[in-house]
């Protein structure tokens, strides 16, 4: 699988609903937790990886205080069709990275915590409260599905500091985008 980068239109497309709950989504999820983990990614949205569908994968063991070889299924989260309903608590600054921004580390202010409401592999409506770590790869990736990118939400001192970096990410992103072709289908 090819993680996009900024500069591909996919990632700046509001993404589907998930409708079908089939084999091949299993599929396509095992594939990007391959991928996420590949990279040392700690969340992967579709998007990212050219799928124009509402569903992301998590892993927040790393900053819990896991390994990623112990308790495997602690951190792990398969978000498919997820809602925020609610932001908990303070907003707080932290640093924050992106597969698809390669190499640009910027501190962003959120919510501590979120009530959320998406559904898991086999379609079942799941609710929880998520704080910390949790609460923000939760956050980050769902706004990939809003094709936003936590690149725009730095201040315009940062932007403005990081745009030659970007910008040279953004036409790498859109000449890559040209040789993977369109959105992939599933």
């Amino acid at each position: 699988m090819e993680i996009r980068l900024i500069g591909d239109p996919v990632l700046r497309k509001r993404a589907k609903k998930v409708e079908n709950f089939d084999e091949n989504l299993k599929n396509v999820i095992d594939e990007m937790f391959s991928t996420m983990y590949l990279y040392d990614g700690v969340g992967l949205a579709a998007p990212q990886v050219g799928i124009s569908l509402r569903f992301f994968i998590m892993d927040s063991r790393e900053n819990e205080g896991d390994s990623l070889t112990a308790n495997k299924e602690k951190g792990k989260k398969v978000v498919i069709n997820p809602e925020i309903i609610e932001f908990v608590g303070e907003e707080v600054s932290f640093e924050e990275g992106c597969l698809s921004i390669p190499d640009i580390f910027e501190d962003v202010v959120r919510p501590e915590g979120v009530k959320v409401r998406y559904q898991d592999l086999s379609g079942n409506i799941i609710e929880e409260e998520l704080h910390g770590y949790q609460a923000r790869i939760f956050q980050h990736e769902t706004d990939h599905l809003e094709g936003i990118l936590f690149t725009d939400k730095l201040s315009i001192v940062k932007k403005a500091r990081l745009k030659k970096e970007l910008n040279q990410l953004i036409e790498k992103g859109k000449k890559r985008a040209l040789e993977l072709g369109e959105t992939v289908k599933i």
